[in-house]
């Protein structure tokens, strides 16, 4: 990862509603929840939430996939494992003493 991308990622979780969203994806699975779901859930309207999901979407961190007439979104497991372990790669100046970043890899 470059830090292009790290800042792209960051700044599209820095922000109450697409932090909440991108955090209930990620419990939910690989499976991941319909955009009313999401928005039933989070109490989001659905103007707003598109605008959410889009940024979240653009930033390589959420994949969405049609079924039917429902859009479904799920999180980016790889791109958020990238990203913690940039933030991580060099903690305690290097000397790779820290416990090793697991990944997170759900099970479908």
């Amino acid at each position: 990862m470059n830090i292009k991308s790290a800042v792209l990622q960051l700044s599209s979780i820095a922000q109450e509603a697409r932090l909440e969203i991108f955090r209930l994806l990620v419990q939910a699975g690989p499976e991941g929840l319909s955009a009313g779901n999401i928005g039933e859930t989070l109490q989001i309207p659905a103007s707003t939430l598109s605008f959410h999901l889009k940024e979240l979407s653009h930033a390589g961190l959420i994949h969405s996939r049609q079924v039917s007439r429902y859009i479904y979104y799920s999180a980016n497991y790889e791109a958020m494992d990238g990203l913690l372990a940039y933030l991580t790669e060099n903690c305690c100046a290097g000397t790779k003493k820290c416990a090793p970043l697991s990944t997170c890899k759900p099970t479908a």
